[in-house]
């Protein structure tokens, strides 16, 4: 699903976006509610980036990547926590990419997760290829969110992945393990 969101574009740099997991429902502009194999899932598009809530099993999840004003955790390469019976798995990288790669890649990726079943979109006003996009799906008993937070004036592109579920399905990997 694809939404123009109508707001203004709050979270302007890459830096300074931050994550936290368990953090409470934030107002978002945009939300997506799915149920994949038991798991409900919602995808939250927020002013200042995205949340995610997960559920299943009476156990829940929240992770949020925004610009958290005095948040004092950066975003970081990668983290791994347990959640209950859940492994937490996730991974984030900016790329920096010349204003022609940049546009082309805005646009792959809005035309893959819009089209999705499973993906939601939104584009800030002023620019094409100002946009977050999350993107999930379920495998091997595992719930896994793609992500992509774009920074066009900047020519950044940050995408992060997360994995979550049980431990008895460690060590498997899915299509979506590349960041």
């Amino acid at each position: 699903m694809l939404t123009t969101l109508n707001t203004s574009y709050t979270d302007t740099r890459a830096a300074d976006l931050a994550w936290t997991l368990g953090r409470e429902p934030l107002p978002a502009l945009a939300t997506l509610d799915l149920e994949l194999d038991g798991a409900k899932l919602q995808l939250r598009l927020l002013g200042a980036s995205h949340q995610v809530l997960l559920e299943q099993q009476r156990v829940s999840c929240s992770e949020t990547v925004a610009c958290i004003p005095g948040s004092s955790t950066p975003l970081p390469l990668g983290v791994a926590k347990r959640v209950g019976d859940w492994e937490y798995e996730f991974a984030a990288r900016v790329e920096a990419l010349s204003p022609g790669s940049f546009a082309g890649r805005a646009q792959e990726l809005l035309a893959l997760v819009s089209d999705h079943p499973n993906g939601l979109a939104g584009v800030f006003p002023g620019s094409p290829h100002a946009f977050t996009a999350l993107l999930a799906q379920r495998h091997e008993g595992q719930v896994h969110w793609r992500t992509w937070h774009a920074y066009p004036q900047d020519g950044q592109l940050v995408a992060t992945r997360t994995r979550v579920g049980t431990s008895t399905t460690r060590g498997r990997r899915s299509s979506l393990s590349g960041v």
